[in-house]
C-alpha cells in the first residue's frame, strides 16, 4: 500500500510539473516596433539589434526568464563622431565586445510591476542588476516597459566625455 501511495504521488508530481512547464509563455519581440533608448548628460540615442528569448508568465514567475542582447555597433546618437567615440576601445569597445547582454536569474512581482534580477554584461564586465519593468498583457500580444540606470565606471568605460550615469528606457512590444 505504501509503495502504491509513493508511486501515485510521484506520477502526480510529474504530471503537475509537465503542465507547469507547458504554461510558460514564449514571447517574440516585434522587430520593427521596439525601442531601446539611452540618455545622459551630453549624450542620448538609441540601440537597434535587439535579440531576445523571453519566457514570461505572470502566473508562473518561477519559470519566467529573459535573455537579451543588443548589438553595440547599432548605437545611434544622431552624431557620427559620437557614435564612433561610443564604439571606441575606451568606451564600449564594440570591436572586442560587440554585444551588451542581460540574463535574468529570477523574476519577482514588485508593486504594480516586476523586477528581473540577473547579470548585465557590458564590455566584458558582468554586474548584478535589478531591472524593474511592467508588462501590459493584451492576450496574444503584450508590451514590456522598463527603465534603469547604468554607471559607466562599473563597466570600465573610461572615455572622456562619457556620461557617468546613463538612463536606459525599454519599450518592447511582443507577440506569442
Amino acid at each position: 500500500m505504501k509503495s502504491i501511495k509513493i508511486t501515485l504521488f510521484a506520477v502526480t508530481a510529474l504530471i503537475s510539473s509537465a503542465f507547469t512547464i507547458l504554461s510558460s509563455t514564449n514571447w517574440i519581440v516585434k522587430e520593427d516596433a521596439y525601442k531601446v533608448t539611452f540618455k545622459g548628460p551630453k549624450a542620448e540615442g538609441i540601440f537597434k539589434g535587439l535579440k531576445a528569448t523571453i519566457v514570461f508568465d505572470e502566473t508562473n514567475l518561477e519559470k519566467s526568464k529573459f535573455l537579451a542582447s543588443i548589438d553595440v555597433n547599432t548605437i545611434n546618437t544622431g552624431n557620427g563622431m559620437k557614435n564612433k567615440h561610443a564604439k571606441s576601445e575606451d568606451a564600449l569597445n564594440a570591436k572586442q565586445f560587440p554585444n551588451i547582454v542581460f540574463e535574468s536569474t529570477s523574476i519577482v512581482k514588485k508593486g504594480n510591476g516586476y523586477e528581473a534580477i540577473g547579470k548585465l554584461t557590458i564590455k566584458g564586465v558582468a554586474r548584478d542588476m535589478l531591472l524593474p519593468f511592467t508588462f501590459e498583457n493584451k492576450g496574444n500580444e503584450g508590451v514590456f516597459n522598463g527603465n534603469f540606470y547604468v554607471f559607466s565606471k562599473d563597466f570600465n568605460i573610461k572615455r572622456t566625455g562619457t556620461p557617468e550615469k546613463v538612463e536606459i528606457n525599454l519599450m518592447i512590444p511582443v507577440k506569442k
